[in-house]
């Protein structure tokens, strides 16, 4: 059987090493294909393009892209955070004579993209994350965009739609970006009702389904009865959420279709313009900044429309701060304000506002959230 395209690539340079010799580049090398007036963008995810989720949020904007002049877009899904992913980004660049890298997946950078940016100068690798250092490469990158906004609206509809004041988060790993959105969605429950609490439980796994149903049925159990989350592929929470009965707010994608019923609204990546315009300056020999940032005014993030079971006073009260939003400056970690065990995070007056860089290494969970970092 003809091998697939894809396991060509990743496996490319490990299969050249077995016949004890380097992988010698079958096509032209990056800067041969740029000179051309070309270019060739590589894409990697961790999972499937179809996952309704972070992966396919990415494979979204790499579809706008393709649609560009002059622009040959690769991807490669379903490559783990491992070696695997060096051989990738190898092949992409040898093989296929990519420039340009987005390697999604945040596990992606450390050590992978740091230990080959320095080994193709010439090529441009952007990492979606907050890991970009002043001691890193130079032609690698950081880009990410302010979703915690977008997940204190998401808070806005569930504290009108939650009965229990309950509302709960199945959350993959404890990493300051993971805790920013689980406090961002309790802040903004509670600018409806200071008694709302919010249940979170962490599988540990980017992508475990298994784990994922398993958290969701707990914290129905324990009375949330509305479900939001941070993994990558967030459909097996949906559907096993609306199921017991609980709302849902969407994170990464829209999820609406999966129980259009019991969706309220999601945090949504926005990747497009960003991708288009990273490629455009690229193409131009314009430089793109290392440490690259935006929000819902900078079409960064967008919102899932408000579903049927979104009330009038929610409706409102989610317009209105959204507009706040817009406006920029919006701070939803602001004092005063304790986390859950008592420590200060913000005095009276204090305020972190949404690109406050201080966010990017958040390390606790605020008072009202129920679970623990460690």
């Amino acid at each position: 059987m003809k091998p697939s395209l894809s396991l060509t690539r990743r496996h490319f340079l490990g299969t050249a090493a077995a016949f004890g010799g380097a992988a010698v580049a079958p096509s032209l090398l990056p800067g041969q294909a740029h000179a051309a007036g070309s270019l060739t963008v590589g894409f990697i995810y961790v999972g499937p393009k179809d996952d309704f989720g972070y992966n396919q949020a990415h494979a979204e904007g790499a579809a706008a892209v393709k649609a560009m002049d002059g622009v040959t877009v690769i991807e490669e899904e379903n490559v783990p955070e491992t070696n695997d992913v060096q051989n990738t980004m190898q092949s992409m660049i040898n093989f296929d004579g990519a420039a340009l890298l987005f390697p999604t997946s945040f596990g992606y950078y450390n050590p992978h993209i740091l230990e080959l940016a320095p080994k193709f100068p010439d090529v441009r690798f952007e990492h979606c994350g907050g890991l970009w250092g002043a001691d890193d490469p130079k032609n690698a990158g950081s880009y990410f965009g302010y979703i915690g906004m977008g997940q204190y609206l998401n808070g806005i509809a569930a504290g009108h739609a939650t009965k229990s004041k309950k509302i709960g988060f199945v959350a993959a790993k404890p990493i300051p970006q993971v805790l920013n959105n689980i406090n961002s969605f309790l802040l903004g429950a509670r600018a409806v009702d200071p008694s709302i609490t919010c249940q979170v439980i962490f599988t540990g796994e980017w992508s475990l389904a298994v784990k994922e149903a398993e958290a969701t049925n707990a914290l129905a159990d324990q009375g949330c009865d509305v479900i939001t989350c941070h993994v990558d592929g967030p459909k097996v929470v949906a559907e096993t959420a609306a199921a017991r009965g609980a709302y849902i707010c969407g994170y990464h994608a829209d999820q609406s279709p999966l129980a259009p019923e019991m969706y309220l609204t999601g945090a949504e990546w926005n990747w497009a313009g960003v991708y288009t315009d990273m490629v455009t300056k690229f193409m131009a020999g314009e430089p793109i900044d290392n440490f690259v940032r935006g929000g819902l005014a900078d079409g960064f993030i967008k919102m899932s429309p408000l579903g049927p079971a979104v009330s009038d006073a929610a409706r409102n009260q989610f317009e209105a701060t959204k507009a706040e939003i817009m406006k920029g400056g919006f701070a939803a970690i602001k004092g005063p304000l304790k986390d859950n065990k008592g420590n200060m995070i913000a005095a009276e007056g204090e305020a972190f506002v949404e690109s406050d860089v201080a966010l990017e290494s958040m390390g606790y969970l605020v008072e009202g959230v129920i679970g623990s970092t460690s």
